[in-house]
């Protein structure tokens, strides 16, 4: 999947935020990734840690590695959310490069 953002000034690319579609107008509250993922049938990125724990790792575990696997799989399971908005299937973990 590729954005087709070529050429675009960066306030031409539309902004989509999950957490602002699932608040359905309150303010006050919003859906976490988490709860999003498994609403949708999506395995949870929130397997080892969660963004409560992410400042604890740093600091006092000194666990840059951990924290840069946590966010891999945030983007990975965002991406699924994507596809799962938009009707496709999810992308087979064979076919996900993380460098």
């Amino acid at each position: 999947m590729l954005l087709n953002i070529a050429g675009k000034k960066p306030w031409e690319v539309n902004h989509l935020d999950t957490m602002e579609l699932w608040k359905f107008g309150d303010y006050k509250s919003y859906t976490t990734l988490n709860l999003l993922a498994h609403s949708l049938g999506i395995p949870t990125p929130k397997d080892d840690i969660d963004g409560s724990m992410v400042a604890k790792v740093y600091y006092e575990e000194k666990n840059l590695d951990r924290i840069v696997t946590y966010c891999q799989k945030d983007v990975i399971t965002l991406a699924h959310i994507f596809l799962r908005f938009m009707g496709e299937s999810l992308l087979p973990a064979e076919s996900v490069e993380i460098k």
